[in-house]
């Protein structure tokens, strides 16, 4: 076996990767960027070393320097991890060169599935099921939008070389095509530095169903079972499962064989996945083959009991594959959430900041937790935003979800936001318990997902209020205190007086009034809210409150965010704000306006010149984060006096970009 392994990554891969190896007594390297330097993966490792400032280009992406640091330190093999170079096979090639294991495919497996449009023409001779669309060699905007037109709308433009939902746009019409692929061709180049494009038939009601496969250098190769990865936002991952719900043995058996069908006709090595689209009526499609592990791996990992970390170990050290075909377990149910930095009411953009608190479930046989960010941390522009991945495992389906709800209601990060409630929606909701699902299963859920006018008042409303009483407590209470002494309650106790104060409570863009009475000596606390009358009591342990209100008792879960509170019950997460009194103090001067940043990023491109006039709709400028586009776009006809920021810069979230004129009509 190896004694010493390199990581070529960063982050959670790089953390779960070093797990193994440590495992396995093999000694581990890490690399570094600038804004890594005190990261958990360098902590974990045996040895670190610095590749370059925070950029992934300059860093992560620099594969001599890495190339050299291994040779420099007596490594013998490098896992690449997933993303950066872990599907770059000219690094394969710079391993291989070099003496050094390539802990991955070969180079012409990378090369054969590397380009998605190569990749269809050798599934299509292998007889794997291909989607009808284009992935031909002439790259004119003619020709693509031809083929797109003949097959007709919607179709789904995609990267050749992408990956992880980049360089990727579902295009409706044949008006919206110009300007889509132009957005692809952009932001593939800048994610893969290549803008080679192919367009295929968008179904409308597919399951994202993956098969992970290996295969070892002595014609041995088997299917891990499957993952259902549905439930996706702009084309990236967000909860997946494993197996597939209603997955039948036969079908499983029939994807499994294509699978192994693909990896064979490209003489695979080691960990790979193949991602079909599985239509309703049984039908299954090849989509693309990951010439790498998986970011979901761990819910295989899960059902099977393997580590599939050591596999692609003892793989690239010329072992055979520890079990045949008939010998991989199938047991329980497991989901994966991904815990992102990001914003869900605000079309899910990425968020940055310091992760002030960080408090993840407790970890067992049931629960884990991966994760490349301590607390302290910070969340920055320069990678992608994932915080954590939290996989749960039970028995069946139904009580592997009753888990993911439970854990992700003791799942508590303040000082960014995070899509943690979003998540406890879509898990709790019962369209996701029915499992009916489909890639678009988020856009046709908003209504639950998102539910502020869902939401039952009378019953959330006096939670809250007593989260923020029981906050105030908390807050004005002596050391020494008597929890019922006048001097320990929020509200302005009187002697011989019941004191009545008013509580105002935003949820979403709704205000909503409360009345509170307390008399002095009294346990009990009455909240009046729209005409109903609750008499409560309540006490906050921690991140735990235990409220009795009318008589029914109740534990909810608590988290607090920079400006709201999170009450997570049974059925939903429900996110609201304190409004505290206007003393005069704000500053009614403040500007506003819809051109300021939404995110800390780079200005991509400037679409339109100053002076000139443009539609509503119209693209203004374009600004990335976390290789992610965002549009500036016009709100109203009108014209651009001034950009305050040229293309290439750095913009801070909340910064003015522009100088907008609307036009008046008469």
């Amino acid at each position: 076996m190896f004694n010493k392994l390199l990581i070529a990554n960063r982050g959670e891969i790089s953390c779960r990767v070093i797990k193994t190896a440590r495992k396995m007594g093999i000694r581990t390297v890490a690399v570094y960027s600038d804004a890594d330097a005190n990261a958990l993966h360098v902590q974990m490792a045996d040895e670190a070393f610095r590749l370059g400032p925070a950029p992934s280009r300059d860093s992560y992406l620099q594969a001599q320097k890495i190339i050299d640091i291994a040779k420099q330190h007596n490594v013998d093999a490098i896992h690449p991890g997933y993303g950066f170079l872990s599907e770059n096979s000219m690094f394969a090639k710079l391993c291989s060169d070099n003496g050094i294991a390539f802990v991955g495919p070969p180079v012409l497996a990378i090369d054969a599935m590397g380009s998605k449009s190569a990749a269809k023409r050798i599934m299509q001779d292998a007889g794997v099921p291909l989607v009808p669309g284009y992935h031909g060699d002439d790259q004119s905007a003619e020709i693509i939008k031809k083929h797109a037109d003949d097959m007709g709308y919607p179709v789904l433009l995609k990267a050749a070389a992408g990956g992880g939902g980049k360089g990727m746009r579902q295009v409706w019409s044949s008006d919206e095509f110009d300007e889509a692929l132009a957005a692809a061709k952009r932001e593939a180049m800048s994610s893969f530095n290549d803008d080679i494009m192919l367009v295929e038939k968008y179904l409308t009601q597919p399951r994202h169903v993956e098969i992970q496969v290996f295969c070892d250098n002595h014609g041995n190769g088997v299917y891990l079972h499957e993952r259902d990865c549905s439930v996706q936002r702009r084309h990236q991952k967000v909860i997946e499962e494993a197996p597939a719900p209603g997955m039948s043995d036969a079908l499983r058996k029939q994807m499994g064989e294509a699978a192994l069908r693909a990896a064979n006709a490209i003489d695979y090595r080691g960990a790979g996945t193949v991602e079909f689209l599985l239509d309703a009526d049984g039908q299954f499609y090849f989509m693309e083959m990951n010439t790498r592990l998986q970011v979901e791996h761990p819910v295989t990992e899960m059902i099977t009991g393997l580590d599939l970390v050591e596999w692609q170990l003892r793989v690239a050290n010329n072992e055979t594959l520890p079990l045949s075909q008939a010998q991989i377990p199938l047991n329980g149910h497991a989901f994966e959430a991904r815990i992102y930095a990001e914003d869900p009411d605000n079309n899910f953009l990425p968020a940055t900041g310091t992760l002030q608190l960080l408090k993840p479930p407790v970890e067992g046989p049931n629960v884990r937790v991966d994760t490349g960010v301590s607390q302290g941390d910070e969340v920055s522009v320069y990678y992608d935003p994932m915080i954590a991945k939290l996989i749960v495992w039970d028995e069946n389906r139904d009580k592997a979800l009753a888990r993911l709800c439970q854990s992700l209601r003791q799942y508590h990060i303040e000082g960014l936001t995070t899509n943690i409630d979003f998540l406890y929606n879509l898990a709790a909701s019962k369209t996701f318990a029915q499992a009916n699902l489909t890639t678009d299963f988020i856009d046709r859920h908003q209504d639950v997902l998102n539910q502020t006018s869902e939401y039952d008042l009378h019953r959330l409303l006096p939670l809250a209020t007593l989260t923020i009483l029981e906050t105030g407590k908390k807050l004005t209470r002596p050391s020494s205190g008597d929890p019922y002494s006048p001097w320990s309650m929020a509200n302005h106790w009187r002697a011989n007086e019941t004191h009545i104060q008013s509580v105002k409570i935003a949820v979403g863009d709704n205000e909503y009034d409360i009345s509170v009475q307390q008399s002095a000596g009294e346990q009990d606390v009455v909240i009046v809210f729209d005409g109903q009358t609750y008499r409560c009591q309540a006490t906050l342990n921690d991140d735990t409150l235990l409220a009795s209100i009318n008589g029914h008792r109740s534990t909810t879960a608590v988290a607090s965010h920079a400006e709201s509170v999170t009450l997570f019950t049974a059925d939903e997460a429900f996110r609201f704000r304190h409004v505290m009194p206007d003393l005069g103090l704000s500053d009614d001067n403040e500007s506003g306006g819809g051109f300021s940043a939404p995110m800390n990023g780079t200005v991509v491109s400037l679409n339109v010149e100053p002076g000139v006039s443009v539609k509503a709709g119209q693209t203004l400028m374009i600004m990335e984060a976390m290789k992610m586009e965002h549009a500036i776009k016009a709100p109203s006809a009108g014209v651009v006096k001034e950009f305050f920021f040229k293309a290439g810069e750095l913009v801070d979230g909340g910064a003015m970009l522009l100088e907008f004129d609307a036009e008046v009509s008469e």
